[in-house]
């Protein structure tokens, strides 16, 4: 059976005096993504890991972790996708094994390695080629986002068909700023590069 998993560890976490803001926002991000806790885990303090069944969405959920976490002024995130199979289902997503478990992992000591903040790895190293180009591009803006800029990112991954109008009142600015904001952020060019992310996919699986 192939599924996504996503791997990653907080960036400058221990810059933070107050563990649980990160901690809670994390915890709040993986929960959105996936209700059921048997298919993420937080380990060693800021490390964690969470499996997706739907290998399509992990792009766009990996925007939005990097998202949620940017929110808190300092902070980033490394992410590393693994698509595989799954070959063996534990108690906790930690316990399960298999391809997609593995290349997430390893992916991860990696990116530790190169400075980089997110990385595919799938069993067709040409779309993985492809697309690992493609992420450092988009990173050019994501790892720049402001706290600003990535609470609108977020809100728009959350609401996906609200107007800039609603967005607007629901952290209780206008909708010129909303458009502004989504445009520093690159968010219309990150939504086409999870669709071009989703069509690559299915000819990789």
């Amino acid at each position: 059976m192939k599924t996504s998993v996503i791997t990653g560890d907080i960036i400058k976490s221990r810059t933070q005096e107050d563990t649980e803001i990160w901690l809670s926002t994390l915890k709040k991000a993986l929960s959105y993504l996936c209700s059921n806790e048997a298919h993420w885990d937080i380990y060693r303090g800021d490390s964690f890991q969470i499996e997706l069944k739907d290998v399509f969405s992990s792009f766009s959920a990996a925007v939005y972790i990097k998202a949620c976490i940017k929110v808190i002024h300092g902070l980033d995130v490394r992410l590393a996708i693994g698509i595989g199979q799954k070959s063996y289902k534990g108690k906790s997503v930690s316990e399960s094994g298999g391809d997609a478990f593995i290349y997430s992992g390893e992916t991860l000591e990696k990116l530790k390695k190169e400075k980089v903040n997110l990385r595919i790895k799938s069993n067709n190293s040409q779309v993985d080629k492809e697309l690992n180009l493609y992420f450092k591009l988009a990173l050019i803006a994501m790892d720049r986002w402001t706290v600003n800029s990535a609470e609108v990112v977020k809100l728009s991954i959350e609401h996906p068909k609200a107007l800039q109008a609603e967005l607007g009142q629901i952290i209780g600015i206008n909708q010129n700023a909303i458009s502004t904001r989504q445009k520093r952020a690159y968010l219309d060019e990150i939504l086409e590069l999870d669709n071009l992310y989703r069509d690559k996919i299915k000819s990789a699986v």
